[in-house]
């Protein structure tokens, strides 16, 4: 599986079981990089998606998504451990928003462990942030 997240420069996920922050052209970028594919969510995260008009033909959504992903195919992770699953993920897509906001979930793969390798770094204007960073790690 591939796994796509969004964390603030502390690696911060969500604060009060919220997601710190959003933005519309994030969210066409993962239907971009998931058009020929299948993108997995969770009830939580299936919300923020379907605010959009453009929608996403290709979204599957399961609380159970970790599990149910096939290899190649995307899962968006806002507010749930990935670790238990590293074992399983062959690459990791980071967008960076730039900024330290609260946090009380934080992205729990170690990234400098010597197991993920940083293969591409793009940055990006968003809609509610300057500057998003995207950084792609494959083993």
């Amino acid at each position: 599986m591939i796994l796509i997240v969004a964390v603030d420069d502390g690696n911060g996920m969500m604060f009060n079981k919220r997601r710190q922050s959003q933005d519309r052209v994030l969210r066409d970028r993962i239907r971009k990089l998931c058009a020929n594919g299948r993108l997995w969510v969770n009830h939580y995260t299936e919300k923020q998606f379907m605010q959009d008009e453009n929608g996403m033909e290709h979204i599957n959504v399961d609380d159970s998504f970790l599990n149910e992903a096939a290899p190649g195919e995307y899962c968006f992770v806002e507010n749930v451990p990935t670790a238990p699953y590293e074992r399983w993920v062959e690459q990791i897509i980071l967008f960076k928003w730039n900024r330290k906001y609260p946090s009380d979930f934080r992205f729990d793969i170690d990234l400098t462990n010597g197991a993920w390798k940083l293969t591409s770094v793009e940055e990006f204007p968003g809609s509610s942030h300057e500057k998003i960073t995207m950084e792609v790690y494959s083993r």
